[in-house]
Order: C-alpha cells, then sequence, then structure tokens
C-alpha cells in the first residue's frame, strides 16, 4: 500500500528540462565539447551537476571551466521569471490532499535551484520542510542514496513509497531503493522508462494510477 509519493521536480511538478538542457549544451560547447539539446537530454537528465562535470570532464579530457556552475543556474534562474508548473500536475497535489496522502520532492537539483523553482511555480509551500536534494547524499541517482533518505526522513519503509520520475536515471535510482516507479513521458522516450513499473504520458492518468497503486 503506498503511504508517500515521491516527486522528481525538473520535469515532472516544474517545465523546466526544455531550458536547463539548452542552457547546459550552449554552455559544454562554449567549454570545447559541443553538445546539442538532444545530447544533453540523452546524456544528463535526472542527473546532478557533480555527475555531469565528471562525465563532462572525462569526454573533454581536461576540467571544465570552474565557474560553470554558477553561470549554469544564473542563466537558470534568469528563465525561470517564465516558469510554469507542468500541466495537470497541480490536480493531482490536490488530489492527494484530498486523500490525506503524503507527498514530498526528492531531486538531483540543488536546494537553491528546488526552492527558487517552487518558488516561481507557486508550490514552495506545499513542499515545505519535505524537500530532498541531491546535495543532501553522498550519491545522487542512479544511486537509491537519494529516496532512501527521503524515505527514512518521511519514516516510510521504501517498499511503502511510490515515486514520480520522468528520466532514466530516476527510474533507476527508484528501482534500485525497492519503491515502486512511474515514468512520466512527457519529455522522454517511453523506451527508457521501460524499467517503470507504469509508464504515463499525460498528468491527467497519474491521479487514477496512484489511486490503484
Amino acid at each position: 500500500m503506498t503511504e508517500l509519493v515521491i516527486f522528481d521536480n525538473d520535469g515532472v511538478l516544474v517545465d523546466s528540462e526544455r531550458l536547463a538542457n539548452t542552457i547546459l549544451a550552449e554552455l559544454l560547447t562554449e567549454a570545447g565539447l559541443p553538445y546539442t539539446f538532444e545530447e544533453a537530454v540523452r546524456d544528463f537528465m535526472g542527473g546532478s551537476m557533480a555527475s555531469m562535470r565528471r562525465t563532462a570532464e572525462a569526454r573533454l579530457g581536461r576540467p571544465l571551466p570552474a565557474d560553470l556552475e554558477d553561470r549554469y543556474h544564473q542563466r537558470l534562474f534568469d528563465g525561470f521569471a517564465n516558469l510554469r508548473a507542468i500541466e495537470g500536475v497541480e490536480a493531482v497535489l490536490d488530489h492527494l490532499d484530498d486523500r490525506g496522502l503524503t507527498y514530498c520532492l526528492a531531486s538531483s537539483g540543488t536546494h537553491r535551484r528546488i526552492r527558487t523553482a517552487l518558488t516561481a511555480v507557486g508550490f514552495l509551500q506545499r513542499f515545505e520542510g519535505r524537500i530532498f536534494s541531491a546535495e543532501d547524499v553522498a550519491h545522487g541517482k542512479p544511486a537509491p542514496d537519494l529516496f532512501l533518505h527521503a524515505a527514512a526522513s518521511m519514516s516510510v519503509k521504501p517498499v511503502d513509497c511510490l515515486v514520480i520520475e520522468d528520466s532514466p536515471l530516476g527510474v533507476a535510482a527508484a528501482v534500485a531503493a525497492g519503491m515502486k516507479v512511474f515514468g512520466y513521458a512527457g519529455m522522454t522516450d517511453p523506451a527508457k522508462l521501460s524499467d517503470a513499473d507504469t509508464v504515463f504520458h499525460t498528468m491527467t492518468a497519474l491521479a487514477p494510477l496512484i489511486d490503484g497503486a
């Protein structure tokens, strides 16, 4: 029985993945490692900036600029002025509130990024005190650490958790944590989410799926 729903943030709650991966591709290209938006989505969506740096530097053969993350976040936060919630997700949160089902957030983003995004779309108060970041654990997604940390903090067993994810890395992390996971194929190739228990394409489908979990 589901006792806790754990939401990813980028691409699940807030419609930020297109902006974020466009900026990342531009910065990597500027640093001498040509990247397209599609390649950034393929290689980095759902992961932390620390894992991105490790992967990119291994391919580049030298360190990325020390200020790349700062410039990334500055461009990202400037773009958050026009950030919107994923269509239909507010109704899902309302449904969970009506049911009295507890939910939280576990994201590869920094706490600052998460809170800035949630504030922009008006969701911060809904998640206050229930926000977990890759900054909180030693190993981010696809390791299970972040989801296990969220479950422990919320005093819920992993087997009683349901994760809502939109990236292969996030799905892998949830599976490794021993949690049920639903994959949101809003911007992701459904085939890349095939390890999820269920793949859904629109947020209007999510509430009934949670009710049946």
